[in-house]
């Protein structure tokens, strides 16, 4: 009986395909369910897989709905108690899946587990070990940029990082599911920051390992689409999971962060977007559904707040490193 549900969402992916099936072939240890969730491909992604890997379950949509939507709904096609997101621009190495249902199976208070990704076309530099947010309203990838020897050891983070992440299933019903208005970008970082009020943890696992080429559906790192939505969603981000005490609290570093990051998106061509984004995400931030108070949780909004203040940290030193590392 199969424990885990490894899910690919897909759109336009096929040159990718054979790589991460590769990977996924070479996996020893528990067996798991293979479900592809495709978004509308226009690019014979849902043929080639039927044609060459005929064993894997296809959930076709009718059109691409985005990330969020795809993962959910290959979630409640699910029977295992775990479930795996996998991007399909990611290549698995030996243990990944294993390193992962093991780690969840000897954590009950784990809602997810990041992997430690690496950077496909750099395979001695980290890509990202667990994501992490800032009381400026920030989120960046732990570890990026770094040499594969760091980030070693086990670790809470803020959040699981959903290209290469497992998930406790039955959590999704008390924290709720991937929010869909998001679409796609934040989405992991909101699931797990609510599952963190919940009183879950969100941990990493240095075992669980898997190269990533990053960016492979959105074509680059930065571009109008991508920017003017993650702007949008980082509004919901925030208004979805800080009651209105820690929202006062912290409105001043937020606004400070939105000012630093208007200024670097100006400089790269992408301001006009940036703004709009933002604008878009304060005007329709009451369709969002924000995670009802609990004093009982407050405890949580505690921990959640040292952990905003300890990113911030962390962020300072990842970017020092990285900009002393490139001379």
């Amino acid at each position: 009986m199969e424990k885990v549900t490894v899910i690919i969402p897909n759109y336009n992916g096929k040159k990718f395909m054979e790589d991460c099936m590769e990977g996924l072939r070479n996996q020893r240890g528990p067996r798991f369910r293979l479900l592809f969730v495709d978004n509308g491909s226009t690019d014979g992604s849902v043929e080639f897989v039927r044609e060459h890997y005929p064993e894997i379950e296809i959930l076709a949509l009718g059109k691409n709905y985005g990330f969020s939507r795809a993962v959910n709904e290959g979630i409640r096609a699910a029977t295992t108690p775990y479930v795996i997101l996998l991007n399909n621009d990611t290549k698995p190495r030996p243990g990944y899946v294993a390193a992962l249902v093991r780690t969840l199976d000897e954590h009950p208070e784990a809602f997810s587990v990041s992997a430690k990704m690496i950077q496909m076309y750099h395979p001695e530099l980290i890509d990202d070990a667990g994501d992490q947010y800032t009381v400026l309203g920030w989120a960046f990838q732990r570890g990026v940029a770094h040499s594969t020897r760091r980030y070693g050891k086990p670790a809470r983070v803020f959040s699981a990082c959903a290209g290469a992440a497992a998930y406790r299933r039955e959590a999704f019903e008390q924290v709720g599911y991937f929010d869909e208005r998001h679409f796609a970008y934040l989405e992991d970082l909101d699931v797990g920051w609510r599952a963190r009020l919940y009183g879950w943890q969100n941990l990493y696992a240095p075992d669980a390992q898997v190269l990533h080429v990053g960016s492979g559906t959105s074509g680059s790192k930065y571009n109008e689409f991508k920017v003017r939505l993650a702007a949008r969603n980082s509004i919901y981000l925030n208004y979805k999971n800080m009651p209105l005490f820690q929202l006062a609290l912290n409105a001043p570093a937020l606004l400070a962060g939105c000012w630093v990051k208007s200024r670097f998106f100006k400089g790269i061509g992408f301001g006009q977007e940036y703004k709009a984004g933002l604008k878009e995400g304060w005007k329709t931030r009451k369709i969002c559904k924000r995670v009802p108070f609990s004093m009982s949780r407050l405890w949580n909004y505690v921990c959640v707040e040292g952990r905003l203040v300890g990113g911030t940290f962390s962020y300072v030193y990842e970017f020092l490193y990285r900009k002393l590392k490139r001379g």
